[in-house]
């Protein structure tokens, strides 16, 4: 399934789907996408923090008052750094709490690394298969694990069966909608313009051919851009390409260190939910930011927003209570329309997009505008912070990865998509300009 999510991926950054439809995405449509992207994960989240609400609510307490509030009783320099690890800072505190507790015995915590050393058996119940059930040893590394071991591919081929094609299908275009709201949050938080299409292609291409990777791996699930990733942004305030390059090469020494990796599976259950719960506000926030920018006293507007957010989390919710309500007869055509009409994301999206290009209205009522002078359309968001201008050289890739797609074969379909288009440079000289002009404003002194 990992590997037909990721095919899907590819596939739609390939041809160029994403970026058409990010183009034509007003704060309408965007600002629905934005806020179910962050309501979306409420019930994961709540059920992460019920392991324990003591220790999610202290994660919860430090990380808004490490980003928010400590700058109001202290007026020192460090004030700064503190902002920008908070999530870092919180995390190791509230760990180190945990530690503290779980080792005088006062509570009794779940971290992923006791989940993953459980085996399921034929009655349905877990068993411990290497650990015991003492949630002591949770929180310490197990001195049997190598630090250093690198992965291998998986020994058999990935099972391609019907019902799997079309569960990878939906993951793969909700993991496309959902990426690409990612980059809208991140452009937001930065105060940069949207994605241009090209961007937002390349990015899906990414992240499929990750998914594929991975999936070639034997890893259970595929890659998509990180909602809370994406969301820390906005909390520390700051953002860098080398951040995330960064984070990229821990990810790699993560990959090939099976000690280090247990390590960070061994974060208490109730950490992992305050951090999600305090992230994905981000998400919803930045989504209402965008109203502000169409006419919300339009009916046209109020019945789309109104309608839209609640369908998207109404229908979805109904179709995961009753699974068996979908019966076509073909299994696979089942499995994927379930899956789709149970993923909040995917439904807002494409809810979202068909009732703003059939439902009549104007471009000032949508939040729209018309750049002077020529027919393109420009989002009312973007033109209000200030980018008139073309967004390509903000969203350029790297030297390299231009010149290779330059290359001649890399110059069509399907990877058009994916580059910068040329931009045509008009050069108007002197004569051609004093004839545009009258005689008297003609003169123009030389020098």
């Amino acid at each position: 399934m990992t590997v037909v999510t990721g095919m899907v991926q590819l596939a739609v950054g390939l041809t160029g789907v994403s970026g058409f439809a990010l183009g034509r995405s007003g704060p309408l449509v965007l600002a629905p996408l934005l806020c179910i992207l962050g309501f979306s994960i409420y019930r994961n989240a709540a059920l992460l923090c019920s392991d324990h609400w003591g220790m999610a609510a202290l994660a919860i307490v430090l990380l808004v008052i490490l980003s928010q509030h400590l700058h109001s009783f202290l007026r020192l320099s460090v004030f700064p750094l503190c902002r920008k690890l908070c999530v870092l800072l919180s995390v190791m505190l509230t760990w180190g709490v945990c530690a503290a507790l779980v080792k005088w015995g006062h509570v009794h915590l779940t971290s992923f690394a006791q989940i993953l050393s459980t085996e399921r058996v034929l009655n349905d119940t877990f068993i411990r298969s290497m650990n015991t059930l003492n949630s002591s040893n949770i929180l310490f590394s197990n001195h049997t694990v190598p630090w250093l071991d690198f992965p291998l591919p998986a020994s058999a081929l990935p099972l391609l069966s019907g019902k799997n094609i079309a569960a990878g299908v939906a993951g793969g275009l909700s993991a496309s909608v959902s990426s690409t709201a990612v980059y809208v949050v991140a452009a937001r938080l930065l105060k940069a313009p949207v994605p241009p299409a090209h961007a937002c292609n390349r990015g899906l291409c990414v992240d499929g051919l990750g998914s594929v990777l991975t999936g070639l791996m034997g890893a259970p699930v595929g890659l998509c851009s990180s909602v809370p990733n994406a969301c820390v942004i906005g909390l520390s305030q700051s953002g860098s390409r080398s951040t995330v390059q960064l984070a990229g090469v821990f990810l790699l020494i993560l990959g090939v260190s099976p000690q280090l990796a247990q390590i960070l599976c061994s974060v208490p259950l109730a950490v992992h939910g305050a951090v999600l719960s305090v992230t994905y506000t981000i998400a919803t926030a930045t989504g209402i930011t965008y109203f502000q920018h169409a006419d919300l006293d339009s009916g046209r507007n109020i019945f789309n927003i109104g309608f839209t957010l609640f369908m998207s989390l109404a229908l979805p919710r109904w179709f995961t209570l009753h699974s068996g309500f979908i019966q076509t007869g073909s299994p696979s055509v089942d499995v994927l329309l379930q899956s789709l009409l149970t993923l909040p994301v995917f439904f807002v999206g494409v809810l979202a997009f068909f009732l703003e290009h059939t439902v009549s209205g104007t471009l000032s009522e949508r939040g729209l505008v018309r750049r002077q002078g020529t027919s393109t359309i420009q989002s009312l968001a973007d033109q209000q912070q200030g980018y008139s201008h073309s967004p390509d050289s903000v969203y350029d890739p790297p030297p390299l990865f231009i010149n290779l797609l330059e290359l001649r074969g890399l110059r069509t379909v399907p990877f058009c998509a994916c580059r910068t288009p040329n931009v045509e440079v008009v050069t108007v000289t002197v004569p051609e300009m004093s004839n545009l002009l009258g005689e008297r404003d003609a003169g123009v002194s030389s020098t």
